[in-house]
């Protein structure tokens, strides 16, 4: 296992530039104005042993950002007590919460990540999520209030993050799903120059539902405009619908419109704008006994109504896991990671992938990980506290299969030891064979 260099006892003191905010005080505002660490009101007064890893994941992102708008500072490697050789990546629904409520083991094994271990070291960890409908900044505020500890929205990937670079791409699109204006909120944040939603075209046109009538506060909110007028160019499902009947009836007009214009029909039903989904888990892990259905489901169930009313096969793109794009998303942040804190361009040479879902999270490390595309290992590990239960057999194989995520990170740093101890004995033995030559 890899050692770094070492700081005071005290651990590492916060970045300038780099602000502390109280999970509890916080919004979305704050956090979205430059780097920032959510601290838990008990870490106030001083870093915990979270802070680093939190603080250099989320200047880590900050440095990716600045390369992609071609606005690149140097850096210089900081002193730190975090290894480099390996890190670990965590779904969140169903392995460090259910029902909005941590999974007891989960508190224990951040801690252990964070140097409460036999070795002492600190381990990197990222966030990456299928679930959407919130800025990253929302979720780090919620995991930092749920897990009390320090996070940065540098170390979250929800299932939409990569659509971030679809933006220069679309000039008017659709927003579907999540709560209220939250999706378009997140939209407008990565760019996107005019965002719609189900409820404007609703409010235009209360015709276009018929088993959907606006509340008063979707009439305020939503946006007035004459959609005979206008051109949508893409379709996005950023998070689940609350509305099924009405979102998939706005989402077949679209695709069997002429050029994304609401109230024309095409004849060949191919004129229609793209539309695009942030994950497809047809299931998901609640605090309910069974799971639920998710937008993998909402997926498949409009390809079947586009099929039954067109004749025609509807072309849909998926994001999220299992998706090639967001490990390699996972990958260049781990890599920049490492490259700021240890003066090395490659990402570290194991992460250990932590799910839940066999069709997601391991189909996705699995498929990643055997790709040319990948430079180093991903390491599948499935968790039973969530879609996965005991007794049934994934149709994903991961590598390893653990009741808990506290047995999942103890698994990887046992593989960790046993890989340093080999290697140190093999570095030996060479050492000890040169020595009996020269002799000789």
């Amino acid at each position: 296992m890899a050692t770094a260099s070492t700081l005071p006892p005290f651990g590492a003191r916060p970045r300038a530039g780099v602000r502390r905010l109280s999970s509890m005080t916080a919004t979305r505002e704050d956090l979205v104005t430059g780097p920032t660490v959510v601290v838990p009101p008990k870490h106030m007064m001083a870093p915990s042993n979270a802070h680093e890893v939190a603080e250099a994941m989320e200047m880590a992102k900050h440095h990716i950002d600045q390369i992609a708008s071609g606005n690149i500072s140097p850096t210089t490697p900081q002193p730190t007590t975090t290894t480099d050789a390996f890190a670990f990546a965590f779904d969140i629904d169903g392995v460090l919460i259910r029902g909005g409520k941590p999974i007891p083991e989960a508190v224990e094994a951040m801690k252990v990540l964070n140097g409460q271990n036999e070795w002492g070291i600190k381990v990197p960890y990222i966030f990456v999520t299928n679930g959407g409908g919130k800025t990253e900044e929302e979720r780090c505020l919620q995991l930092s209030q749920q897990l009390e500890i320090e996070v940065s929205p540098g170390q979250f990937i929800c299932g939409h993050t990569p659509m971030r670079e679809m933006a220069e791409r679309y000039n008017t699109v659709l927003v579907v799903g999540g709560e209220g204006e939250k999706c378009r909120l997140v939209a407008e944040g990565y760019g996107f120059k005019d965002v719609v939603t189900p409820g404007d075209i609703i409010k235009d046109n209360q015709d276009t539902t018929p088993f959907r009538k606006l509340t008063d506060d979707e009439i305020e909110h939503s946006r007035a405009r004459n959609f005979g007028e206008v051109e949508i160019e893409a379709i996005f499902v950023f998070a689940d619908s609350r509305d099924w009947a009405g979102d998939q009836q706005i989402i077949l007009d679209l695709l069997m419109s002429k050029n994304g214009r609401l109230g024309t029909r095409s004849e060949t039903f191919d004129e229609g704008p793209p539309i695009f989904f942030s994950h497809n888990d047809v299931v998901w892990s609640t605090s309910h006994e069974l799971t639920r259905i998710g937008m993998g489901a909402l997926r498949a169930s409009l390809e079947a109504m586009f099929k039954a009313v067109t004749g025609k096969e509807l072309i849909t793109t998926a994001y999220g896991k299992p998706q090639i794009g967001t490990f390699q998303f996972a990958t260049r942040l781990l890599q920049q990671w490492r490259k700021d804190t240890h003066g090395i361009d490659s990402p570290p040479d194991t992460v250990y992938f932590v799910g839940d879902t066999p069709e997601s999270d391991i189909r996705g490390t699995n498929d990643y990980n055997e790709s040319p595309l990948s430079d180093n290992t991903w390491y599948s590990i499935l968790v039973r506290t969530g879609v996965y239960r005991k007794g049934s057999r994934p149709q994903f194989e991961p590598k390893a299969t653990v009741d808990n995520v506290l047995d999942a990170v103890n698994h990887g740093m046992q593989l960790e030891l046993t890989k340093l101890l080999r290697n140190k004995t093999i570095a030996s033995s060479r050492q000890d064979g040169e020595t009996i030559m020269e002799e000789e």
